[in-house]
């Protein structure tokens, strides 16, 4: 079977498709022929050396896909530890996720690891409430616009930040109340200061480094702040006491590291509680391009260069026919 290789570390014009060895489950997973995989920005890191597999799993890329099973002919998308960016991929069978019957593979393939991410970060960790107001950061992201969905399903105040101008009306468009650009000229400090001299609730951060303990003195009282990526570093210098003294919790993860049983009685939660609302529609993942698979490269750098608005999506049908 091929899959995508990046040959040279960091050098997305190095992508190619190579061939591999044919998967095979173990005596839990299921075979799924993937149609649809979605992009995500842990592809990029993982390219450049900077976010491992995980010992035990597959060193292929792709942490989702959608496709058929080959077990039981239906439709499916799953998240993943690795391994959607080939035409096969081996996944537990209570990872398997059905698909709307009104959506298609491509739109499948953009949902699991934004969606299940924004859920566990917002719903989960975040205990985000009816009506609060929350900080997306980067939020024209396919992670981003899942978290803006996901808080105007609760009637929550959103405010976006994007480092793109041109993204302004689509973030309002799709629920943002306000959106910020954050720029070299004016500081994370001056912009907060400026636009939110009230605070807010809940942060979506995927900044962290020294930013962190001006998002702290952002909240809040009760506030929470949940982190997903380290933008700005991996370390930052704190005021402890304003925890205590604002009752604020910081939480922070990754989906691919977590334990195989926490993921499962992850995805068997989003399916009851958030499931039914893409099938009545309130719900879509936001589609930004679809690239056919032997265009891959194209696809990475459009992300690189952070001009997506929603999620990127690598079409492996024509392979699969």
């Amino acid at each position: 079977m091929k899959a995508i290789f990046c040959e040279r570390v960091g050098d997305l014009q190095s992508v190619t498709l190579q061939e591999v060895p044919e998967v095979v489950p173990r005596a839990h997973e299921t075979v799924v022929a993937v149609h649809a995989a979605g992009l995500n920005r842990a592809d990029l890191l993982q390219m450049a050396g900077r976010y491992p597999a995980i010992t035990g799993e597959t060193a292929l890329l792709g942490l989702e896909c959608a496709g058929i099973d080959l077990e039981t002919g239906q439709q499916v998308c799953a998240l993943l530890p690795g391994g959607g960016f080939a035409e096969r991929v081996a996944v537990p069978r209570e990872m398997l996720m059905p698909i709307p019957k009104h959506w298609s593979l491509l739109q499948a393939a953009a949902m699991p690891e934004a969606f299940l991410t924004a859920y566990l970060n917002l719903y989960l960790h975040g205990k985000l409430e009816n009506g609060e107001r929350v900080l997306v950061h980067a939020a024209a992201s396919g992670v981003g616009t899942a978290a803006i969905m996901l808080a105007k399903i609760k009637g929550c105040d959103i405010i976006a930040t994007t480092r793109s101008e041109e993204k302004r009306t689509f973030l309002q468009q799709l629920g943002a109340s306000l959106v910020l650009c954050p720029s070299p000229s004016c500081s994370l400090e001056q912009m907060y200061a400026s636009h939110l001299p009230a605070g807010v609730d809940v942060i979506l951060d995927v900044l962290g480094g020294a930013c962190l303990n001006t998002h702290l003195n952002l909240l809040h009282q009760g506030g929470r702040l949940t982190m997903i990526a380290l933008m700005q570093g991996a370390r930052a210098d704190i005021d402890l006491s304003v925890l205590l003294r604002k009752d604020l919790q910081v939480t922070g993860s990754t989906l691919r590291t977590k334990p195989l049983n926490d993921k499962i009685k992850l995805v068997k939660r989003f399916l009851k509680d958030i499931a039914p609302l893409f099938d009545t529609g309130q719900l879509t993942p936001v589609l930004d391009s679809v690239w056919p698979v032997e265009q891959a490269k194209m696809a990475f750098l459009r992300m690189k260069n952070n001009q997506n608005q929603g999620k990127i999506v690598l079409d492996w049908q024509a392979l699969c026919k």
